[in-house]
């Protein structure tokens, strides 16, 4: 996101309110990956709010008034003006960089309704589907991504961002994922099993499957399964699919999502995990990476009966490979929930 780079180690003071009857609250205010973060005195981040949903409710008035959707029912208020002219920049650069107003609605209410008329094909669920995920840009995806990641922490906990163990976790990314676009890879405290893709090209990792071993290849293991099922089965199809045909259309003819039926999803894709796996497209991932599946299967199958197979496709005839991450930065990403 070229408008953020310039503000990557911004901070500033705000009031935030989690609710309309909750007490306002001094926080510490930064952007992070796609995301405004909000963080007590202690720097524990207690909110993330996407930067693409992000709504100015005092257009021109001091202090600037900011909420994280429409319904504005969390609120955070920033005087320090250089921060609300970074995140009016930010704002303004993802907003120029969606389709025109109304285009994507237009443009893709026309096709649907054509189709409606001439096929009758497009009421059908998974017709529907295919059609809207044709059209939804990049940065739809981020947004919805982004979003869905924010309702999945009131089950998960706040993701976890220790300074060193952050930068440990972007050189790993930058190891398993050295051509653009990398999974954005954020790691939470608790609630999902190993690691999960969501829409918007977001990988979320249990901090267990990296505190509870010694070895970076079973951490790899995890992220590269997660990545795996992202390319079996694109997660904003599988999303929409749950969902259902209401959704889907708003989302077509709109642009955008009902807020409930997001938050529903997150709540049920964290209690029911995706589950689409295609082993091929895992096999080569473990090749081009050059990880070794050693480590990964014996993790999640200590007898090793049910991993033969991946043991097997292991094309580094049971070498380690290139190291994933020093002694140093492994160190660092184990204490990144700290």
């Amino acid at each position: 996101m070229t408008a953020l780079k310039q503000y990557e180690r911004l901070e500033s003071l705000g009031l935030w309110r989690e609710h309309s009857e909750a007490q306002r609250r001094e926080v510490v205010v930064s952007f992070g990956n796609a995301t405004l973060v909000i963080a007590d005195s202690a720097e524990r981040p207690i909110a993330h709010w996407s930067l693409a949903a992000i709504e100015r409710l005092n257009t021109g008035e001091m202090p600037a008034l900011f909420a994280p959707d429409e319904e504005a029912s969390e609120t955070l208020e920033i005087e320090d003006e250089t921060m609300v002219n970074a995140i009016e920049t930010v704002r303004k650069s993802l907003l120029k960089s969606r389709p025109k107003p109304g285009r994507l609605r237009q443009v893709s209410l026309g096709l649907s309704v054509a189709a409606v008329l001439a096929l009758g094909v497009f009421w059908l669920p998974g017709a529907l589907v295919r059609q809207t995920i044709s059209v939804a840009p990049i940065t739809k995806r981020a947004e919805i991504g982004t979003t869905l990641l924010g309702h999945s922490q009131r089950l998960t906990g706040s993701s976890c961002r220790n300074p060193l163990g952050m930068a440990a976790l972007e050189r790993l990314r930058v190891r398993l994922f050295p051509t653009q676009p990398r999974p954005s890879l954020v790691v939470v405290p608790d609630g999902i099993s190993g690691a999960m893709p969501l829409p918007g090209n977001i990988i979320m990792i249990n901090r267990k499957v990296i505190e509870n071993t010694e070895d970076p290849a079973v951490t790899a293991g995890y992220i590269l399964t997660a990545r795996a099922i992202a390319l079996s089965a694109d997660p904003l199809e599988e999303m929409l699919r749950t969902m259902g045909i209401r959704a889907t259309f708003t989302l077509l003819t709109t642009g955008n999502l009902p807020p409930d039926a997001l938050r529903d999803y997150a709540e049920a894709l964290i209690t029911t995990p995706p589950s689409k796996l295609d082993n091929a497209v895992l096999y080569k991932l473990f090749e081009e990476t050059q990880v070794a599946t050693g480590p990964f299967a014996k993790d999640i199958d200590p007898s090793g009966a049910n991993t033969q197979e991946l043991i097997k496709s292991d094309k580094l005839g049971g070498e380690r490979g290139p190291v994933i991450l020093s002694d140093g930065d492994w160190v660092a990403l184990q204490g990144i929930c700290g």
